[in-house]
């Protein structure tokens, strides 16, 4: 059995995310500078150890403003926690190209434990004769659990955002050459 070891490709990946405004609108963002590995055994993905690291400092909403606030005490803390870390801890295949995703991901100090939808989107060697590997993965996490407890309602009573985080991502794999 041999490992073999794969790295993100940060120029063909992404991690978005989307929490609810108001209750009548999403906000949207996405995080700049991130990095991350995956290896696995006789390339089989469904062995696949994943790890993924976001840089808080890099979180961006289109508003710098609203970025500021949210990279604060209030909110994620960049000061104090300038990482979101993500460990897989299992991989498994549910259906065609369908993967579940489970890991531990840490925001602010806090570990969960956190289930994924994955979709496998396939193998290929881009024009540098580089094999990669691509997944789409999508879920949701709440925010106090994690301790991002904001002010919940304006002075009109009425809810400024809401509970649950929306995360989209699609991660393209580098092959890292033995």
């Amino acid at each position: 059995m041999f490992t073999t070891h794969w790295s993100i490709d940060p120029d063909h990946s992404n991690i978005d995310f989307k929490i609810r405004h108001l209750l009548i609108s999403h906000v949207s963002g996405s995080f700049k500078i991130f990095n991350g590995k995956m290896s696995t055994a006789n390339d089989n993905f469904e062995t696949a150890q994943i790890n993924v690291y976001l840089d808080v400092y890099s979180f961006d909403t289109n508003n710098i403003e609203r970025d500021e606030h949210i990279k604060s005490k209030e909110f994620l803390d960049a000061d104090n926690f300038p990482e979101i870390k993500f460990e897989s801890t299992s991989l498994k295949k549910i259906h065609g190209d369908d993967y579940k995703l489970t890991g531990n991901i840490t925001i602010k100090g806090v570990t969960k434990e956190v289930e994924l939808d994955a979709v496998f989107g396939g193998q290929a060697k881009d024009g540098f004769g580089k094999m990669k590997a691509g997944f789409e993965i999508s879920g949701k996490l709440h925010r106090n659990d994690f301790g991002i407890q904001a002010e919940d309602v304006n002075e009109s009573g009425s809810l400024v955002i809401g509970e649950e985080i929306k995360i989209h991502a699609n991660i393209e794999f580098d092959k890292e050459e033995d």
